[in-house]
């Protein structure tokens, strides 16, 4: 009579160990990462030089404030909507148009804001920004 204490291992490894070949492909990895990162392939030039000026001007700005009560203001300005009217009517008659920057409170009239867009617009200004917070 035979008696068997373990397992029998006659039949031998039926299956392959990855574990070492996954750790190569991951340092190899890591190392052309490293490499492609630092090693960047740029051809040496000597750029030429001109005298050429920028032709375009920063344009002029604008701003125009309407508060909670209505008051529109030019700047820091208090003015009336007449004065608006006359000071948009000059600006769109410069050569070069400024940008018209709208700052209205959340609790301005829509009536008011909407003549001082139709104010802009009668004097010619097209580039018409509204100003919010982040």
């Amino acid at each position: 009579m035979a008696f068997q204490l373990g397992e029998d291992n006659d039949a031998g490894m039926n299956e392959m160990n990855l574990i070492p070949l996954i750790d190569i492909m991951l340092v190899l990895m890591i190392i052309f990462l490293v490499t492609a990162t630092v090693a960047n392939p740029s051809i040496p030039l000597t750029l030429p030089q001109t005298t050429a000026e920028i032709v375009d001007l920063p344009p002029e700005q604008i701003q125009v404030s309407i508060n909670a009560n209505g008051d529109v203001a030019w700047d820091d300005q208090v003015i009336s909507l007449a004065e608006l009217e006359q000071r948009l009517t000059d600006a769109g008659q410069a050569e070069r148009q400024p940008t018209l920057i709208l700052k209205a409170d959340k609790e301005a009239r829509y009536d008011t804001v909407a003549q001082v867009m139709s104010r802009a617009s009668g004097a010619g200004l097209t580039d018409i920004a509204f100003a919010t917070e982040n």
